[in-house]
């Protein structure tokens, strides 16, 4: 299937315009060199002056999980890919990106879940990007996806501009679980910002037995 999107994808690289030589990527390869890299803190997964295991944030205010990988924060060209994926229905970007992520993660947990959406935003957007990118990642790292165990059982305001107080009532018993899991799983988003919503996820997941929570995310941004 990976094969015949490449096929069908445009011959110009989506960021600066100049003809694919190597369709690997829906851009060409002096773009994909240039992708900023920095190193960060594999606890919180926020940039860090070299990688470690945790940082001084993650010390004094553990995360909620215990691991986060991701490709880079939510800048270019990283934003203007993830903006066509999300809003603008390019979903031939998924496998591209989720290759991305998939390159990072070295031991990955065998069973991945989607962040799940509620059904009315579903309906208005047309898709779950969480759930596209979750299965194309699942299987790149050939794991087990599991797209049905959480649901979003209220509709809530979007977390971006409320204060950290109205975030967290926002999100109170804003999800459920239902079935089992392994001790380890793994939460896939595209952005993890205030790291809120995982956060309520994850307290949910501890209360059903999972003990290892890895955060699977294509951006992780410190919040404004």
């Amino acid at each position: 299937m990976f094969r015949t999107i490449l096929r069908a994808l445009p011959l110009r690289c989506q960021l600066c315009h100049h003809t694919l030589e190597n369709r690997r990527y829906p851009w060409c390869e002096s773009c994909h060199e240039s992708f900023p890299r920095v190193p960060r803190c594999l606890h919180c997964g926020l940039p860090a002056p070299y990688v470690t295991e945790s940082c001084g944030r993650c010390l004094n205010n553990p995360p909620a999980w215990d691991r986060l990988i991701c490709v880079g924060g939510y800048t270019f060209p990283y934003d203007k890919l993830l903006h066509r994926f999300k809003y603008q229905g390019q979903y031939w970007l998924a496998p591209a990106l989720a290759t991305l992520l998939a390159q990072e993660i070295d031991d990955p947990a065998a069973v991945i879940l989607p962040v799940p959406m509620h059904w009315r935003r579903r309906i208005a957007r047309g898709f779950n990007h969480s759930t596209v990118l979750a299965n194309e990642l699942a299987k790149q790292l050939g794991v087990q996806c599991e797209s049905k165990v959480l649901k979003r059982n209220r509709a809530t305001r979007q977390q971006q501009g409320l204060s950290r107080q109205f975030r967290l009532s926002n999100l109170r018993e804003a999800f459920t679980m239902t079935g089992s899991l392994p001790e380890r799983v793994a939460l896939v988003d595209d952005v993890v910002t205030t790291g809120t919503t995982i956060a309520e996820i994850c307290r949910l997941l501890r209360t059903r037995g999972v003990k290892h929570i890895d955060i699977y995310c294509l951006c992780r941004t410190p919040p404004k």
